[in-house]
């Protein structure tokens, strides 16, 4: 596992390159940052300023090197490499939304991509190229609160989200205008767009993140009353809730179809185990311990840590984690889904962490 400082602001929200090179940050503004790497060293090569009000989500295309950007501005904007790679332009999306954008995910093809709001909406937009423009069709019902996590079913056309109305739903994002209709799935058979084939009441809080499997036959989702939870589809979308002894987590994520990683407020990963119905097991936590952790890190970094805290060293107030302040954010950087080799994590200290993960 590795650690690597972006300065002193919280990093709310990342997201890699199709090839794993380049990686794209927001420090807790209205901007966005790539940085590539180089040797042991991150280099910062672009600023995306477009955006008048806090980075909410950012996602790159798996599929095209196109990122997409939400804020609390309202707008979402689709970046484009021009110029030989040296400018990213902006392309304004019709998300025709009244409350702050919450967060942005990219379809599994890439051909369009789910953006939640504060509006209690889904926007689901794609590429129109008779118009040269994005445009966005609504999921509205049964929606009664804030959208706070997507995910992409790995068919490309269901969608779960996870809400601050205590729901996590699966919905059909199947827009006929852009993609053949869709086969049947363990999730239901009839999928016209805005079609609700989950929809688990009183997930004890909200709900902070969602994920499906790598086949997704399952979907994992934690909430802010320290549970996670699978709903099987496999078995009649039953679902294993498990409650944790930790502070509530905010991101979870499949590393293969039996094991899944959440982590939170307790500022390092968790490793958990579903087996099937009513088998949900926490395994153990990933970590390393203090000693490791200060002989990996550099004089600088070591003082920027006590800077972020306001703290002077013999205060001795350190966290025995990697992380210390609340983890945002997962995402993979080696491995397919269906055997993630290495992860990694953002959080409020501003670093991140690249997680080694032996099946």
């Amino acid at each position: 596992m590795s650690l690597y400082s972006f300065g002193l602001d919280p990093l709310s929200c990342h997201a890699w390159n199709k090839d794993r090179t380049q990686i794209a940050i927001s420090p807790n503004n209205n901007e966005v940052h790539i940085y590539q790497k180089k040797g042991k060293e991150w280099n910062k090569i672009h600023e995306l300023k477009e955006h008048s009000g806090r980075i909410t989500g950012i996602d790159w295309a798996p599929q095209s090197n196109l990122i997409v950007t939400c804020a609390s501005d309202r707008n979402a904007y689709v970046w484009t490499l021009k110029e030989e790679g040296m400018v990213w332009k902006p392309t304004l999306v019709l998300v025709r939304i009244n409350r702050a954008a919450t967060c942005v995910k990219w379809s599994p093809l890439g051909n369009k991509f789910a953006l939640g709001s504060g509006a209690r909406i889904i926007s689901v937009c794609y590429f129109d190229k008779g118009n040269n423009w994005w445009l966005s069709k609504h999921i509205k019902k049964p929606i009664c609160s804030t959208i706070l996590s997507l995910d992409w079913h790995p068919n490309n056309f269901l969608l779960a989200a996870g809400s601050a109305d205590f729901h996590c739903r699966v919905f059909s994002a199947y827009i006929k205008d852009i993609e053949e209709k869709p086969s049947p799935t363990a999730w239901g058979s009839k999928m016209p767009f805005g079609e609700v084939l989950l929809d688990q009441r009183d997930c004890g809080g909200w709900v902070h993140s969602v994920c499906f499997s790598p086949s997704g036959d399952s979907l994992a989702w934690v909430s802010h009353n320290s549970n996670i939870s699978v709903a099987d589809a496999s078995k009649g979308k039953e679902v294993t809730q498990l409650n944790t002894e930790h502070l509530p987590l905010l991101s979870v994520l499949y590393l293969s179809e039996t094991e899944i990683v959440a982590a939170g407020h307790d500022c390092y990963p968790h490793q958990f185990s579903y087996t099937g119905v009513g088998s949900l097991k926490f395994v153990k936590k990933l970590t390393v311990p203090k000693q490791s952790s200060k002989a990996s890190m550099s004089a600088m970094q070591h003082f920027r840590n006590l800077d972020k805290k306001a703290t002077a060293e013999e205060d001795n107030n350190e966290q025995e984690t990697l992380h210390q302040n609340s983890i945002t954010q997962l995402c993979i950087v080696k491995g397919e889904k269906s055997k993630v080799e290495t992860f990694s994590s953002v959080g409020l200290d501003g670093a991140m962490v690249v997680w080694d993960f032996k099946h």
